[in-house]
């Protein structure tokens, strides 16, 4: 299967007929069992509601499958943006694809099931505080959230190394067929600016993406050796030049509104289930990007 196979539009899509929310979840991880019951009693609202999943479904590839079309059964609309633990080429999945063509192998998949992906026509929200424009990304990260004193990633990783700190990326995220995790996220940053720029410049748009776009909210990270997997600094002015009314991403599984330049950040992760019980034990992981409250 080759990139060619799933060509790229410029131009904004339209789904109507709305009158429900646009909610927002993230870092199921279905390979929990808790998470798996979890995600069983997901719900809408309202027949209208759409739902965006911000990657992190699981790194299973039926799992995932599995997963999103029984969201898109219960949704009237679901959009997909890829994390990092759907590209690994894990190995106990019999899915054996690396790099752009495992994406890819998830995008026909999404397609197949119904379910938008960051390949596909931006729909257009036109319930209530639209029209906007929800545009899945998948930018990956490029080492430029370096720990503080770094000035290489080298040195940035090997400090990593040293306090044994590593993301399982290193092991299981290939980035067949570029040279390095780096050389993918720069292809992936070109080929979505392109179809930002060629947006309604009227149009607000909420961007969706697993990996924040600005490196302010891996401040609160733990570990902060852990940020050099979490995005790229290339991305910084994106909720400013792209028009966001809101920005939602995952991946730090720390649940939170914040706002940088005026726009909301939305942290929509569901997490481990050690992360969530501190929360407590019913856990309730879906926002509310747009639309009524309930």
């Amino acid at each position: 299967m080759t990139a060619a196979a799933f060509p790229i539009s410029t131009h904004c899509g339209k789904i109507g007929g709305v009158a429900g929310a646009l909610l927002a979840v993230s870092d199921l991880h279905v390979s929990y069992p808790e998470n798996r019951q979890v995600v069983d009693r997901l719900r809408p609202g309202s027949p209208d509601d759409w739902l965006i999943v911000a990657g992190d479904v699981g790194e299973i590839f039926a799992d995932v499958e599995k997963t999103l079309r029984a969201l898109r059964d219960r949704f009237q609309q679901v959009i997909w943006a890829p994390g990092n633990h759907e590209l690994w080429t894990h190995p106990n999945d019999p899915v054996q694809l690396r790099g752009e063509q495992r994406y890819r192998a998830l995008v026909g998949m999404c397609r197949d099931a119904g379910v938008l992906t960051p390949e596909d026509d931006y729909p257009v929200w036109e319930g209530d505080g639209g029209p906007v424009a929800v545009a899945p990304l998948f930018q990956l990260y490029d080492y430029s959230f370096r720990v503080p004193g770094a000035d290489t990633k080298e040195e940035s990783l090997r400090r990593a190394y040293d306090a044994g700190v590593v993301c399982t990326d290193e092991a299981l995220l290939h980035p067949d067929p570029y040279p390095s995790r780096e050389e993918w996220c720069f292809q992936r940053l070109r080929e979505t600016e392109r179809r930002l720029d060629a947006l309604d410049p009227a149009l607000p748009t909420v961007l969706v993406s697993h990996w924040p776009l600005v490196r302010q909210p891996t401040e609160v990270l733990w570990f902060p050796e852990f940020a050099q997997w979490c995005g790229t600094e290339r991305t910084a002015d994106w909720h400013l030049r792209y028009r966001a009314v809101a920005a939602v991403y995952g991946h730090l599984h720390i649940p939170r509104t914040t706002q940088y330049d005026g726009v909301r950040f939305e942290e929509v992760s569901l997490g481990y289930p050690r992360e969530w019980r501190r929360r407590g034990d019913r856990p309730e992981p879906i926002r509310r990007i747009l639309g009524p409250v309930r």
